[in-house]
């Protein structure tokens, strides 16, 4: 029988991860419900690797599930057809990468674009006007994809120091998520993020090189990564390289 469900008040009362429920309880890491969703809150969960995650007509929940899937940026796979809509991306005239340039569209196409297999979103009108605040305070970033002064594609993350946790992504065009997606891994290298949380396993993650690891060993890397100087949140297309032969232009 899984332990009772703490119920927090107050930004310092997350219990530690390790007393999240565990795979024989009816939802493997969770680990307490209630608090807020103000800044003090965000910014206490992810210190300690727990994200929010309810859905509308729930309290707050709080997860930190073990194992964790995560994205090594060095271990980024980049198929060969991903590799020629990048190649063709970055060759076209009008196609660019932006960070932070519209957070707040970004976070609401990802809250009001349809997924396959899912009924609703996660992303409910708490959890955006949240991020915005978290944003706002300079802990949450938009990954955009640009296409002729459209917003085509993007993601959106939370980032403390060099400790980058992956939220939601979105397209509205074929592969402008997966830019996105690119355009971090090629941030990240550039910046010496060693890698990019993704909360939950998914065959889509799986693909593109993510993987497992226990929660023990993603916290200790949470706690060394977020000690860290923040990264310089910008794209110049001289980033491509980390991925892309250098062109003669970069």
């Amino acid at each position: 029988m899984s332990s009772p469900l703490p119920w927090i008040q107050s930004p310092d009362g997350f219990p530690h991860p390790s007393r999240s429920w565990d795979a024989a309880s009816p939802a493997p890491g969770l680990l307490a419900a209630g608090g807020e969703l103000g800044v003090p809150y965000l910014l206490a969960a992810y210190r300690q690797g727990i994200f929010p995650w309810f859905g509308a007509g729930q309290p707050i929940l709080w997860w930190s599930p073990d194992p964790r899937m995560v994205l090594h940026v060095q271990e980024f796979r980049l198929h060969r057809s991903l590799r020629r809509v990048l190649q063709r991306f970055r060759a076209t005239p009008g196609c660019e990468v932006r960070i932070d340039s519209d957070f707040p569209a970004v976070i609401r196409a990802c809250a009001q674009t349809p997924r396959a297999g899912q009924d609703g979103t996660w992303i409910v009108p708490r959890m955006v006007a949240a991020y915005e605040a978290l944003h706002a305070a300079g802990h949450a970033h938009s990954v955009e994809t640009w296409v002729d002064g459209r917003l085509a594609g993007g993601l959106y993350c939370v980032a403390l120091g060099r400790a980058v946790f992956g939220e939601s992504m979105f397209a509205h065009a074929t592969d402008a998520s997966k830019i996105a997606l690119a355009a971090l891994v090629c941030l990240c290298r550039r910046e010496g993020v060693a890698l990019v949380d993704c909360q939950q396993n998914t065959g889509h993650l799986a693909s593109l090189g993510a993987r497992e690891i226990g929660r023990a060993q993603f916290l200790r890397h949470v706690a060394r990564a977020r000690a860290e100087p923040a990264c310089e949140w910008r794209f110049e297309p001289v980033y491509w390289n980390e991925l892309l032969p250098p062109t003669s232009a970069a």
